[in-house]
């Protein structure tokens, strides 16, 4: 499969990138920074400039595409991951801003280019917990896609407008477009160097519903979103299957979330950011986990 993808110098995108050519995708990189990855070619391009990205995307991916002589491909798939990161790198309104015209801008073009999908990136952010002023608890848990999104900053309105935008988009053009809401994404140094200090100190993952989401099995949810056709517009969490701390679940119950009310029964050490729908729609099932390093 022919993949568009924009974000790849970020440690979302790098490790999505490396786990779709083990897979035997080719992958377009768009992105501002550079990324040095064997098989991959960079283009520069603003994503809040709409002329240059589409015609990025009609581009040719490498000096090979010549050799056919057929001009350029269409691409099969969209991968949009770029953004402002999260809160405090831009001014609020830059975020909001950037966030919100690359994404409309992505979409548009991969509508208007006649791309069959369209993978994007939204949040844990969504639903008001992470960077809320203060303390604020989910309605309910395990918390699932149904749950009230209700944004307090300008990166998580971002998002929400961004899951508008893709459902309209669908809506009028009949392509898949998914939505992934990732949780807090790990990269396998990073057990060794801070999960020491998250099982101590578990209020730490407070904001990040005490889930997290392993870069490679990152990379897994967006092979299986690749892979998986006619689901039309769908938005999922993306989650490991366990906490990122080491107390069971009835523990952070009583200790973080006594009056949230509880939706179903939970394992012993079950994320809070429930996955059930994207094991259930797309056949996600994460492999890594932060015991495999630290209890191992």
């Amino acid at each position: 499969m022919r993949v568009f993808f924009t974000g790849g110098s970020g440690k979302a995108g790098r490790h999505a990138i490396r786990y779709l050519l083990e897979q035997g995708h080719e992958v377009t990189n768009i992105d501002l920074a550079p990324l040095e990855m064997p098989g991959v070619r960079t283009l520069r391009v603003d994503l809040a400039d709409a002329g240059g990205v589409f015609n990025a995307m009609q581009a040719y991916s490498d000096y090979s595409d010549l050799d056919s002589g057929q001009g350029m491909r269409v691409y099969d798939a969209v991968v949009h991951f770029a953004a402002i990161p999260a809160i405090l790198f831009r001014p609020d309104n830059e975020t909001y801003r950037i966030n919100v015209e690359s994404t409309y801008n992505v979409i548009d073009a991969a509508v208007r280019l006649g791309v069959r999908k369209v993978i994007f990136a939204s949040s844990e952010t969504t639903y008001g917990v992470c960077f809320a002023d203060g303390e604020v608890r989910p309605d309910y848990i395990p918390v699932d896609e149904d749950h009230p999104v209700v944004p307090p900053d300008s990166y998580a309105m971002s998002k929400v407008v961004n899951e508008v935008t893709a459902r309209s988009f669908q809506r009028r053009s009949g392509i898949d477009i998914y939505g992934l809401r990732i949780n807090n994404v790990i990269e396998p140094h990073e057990y060794a160097r801070d999960f020491p200090t998250y099982i101590n100190e578990p209020h730490l993952r407070r904001r990040n519903i005490f889930g997290y989401i392993d870069a490679r099995d990152l990379g897994h949810m967006v092979d299986c979103c690749l892979r998986t056709d006619g689901l039309g517009y769908e938005v999922f969490n993306v989650s490991n299957d366990d906490m990122s701390v080491g107390l069971t679940t009835d523990e952070v119950i009583a200790r973080f979330y006594p009056d949230v009310p509880l939706r179903r029964a939970m394992g012993p050490d079950e994320t809070f950011y429930s996955n059930a729908k994207a094991k259930r729609l797309v056949g996600f099932s994460p492999r890594h986990s932060w015991r495999d390093v630290l209890k191992g």
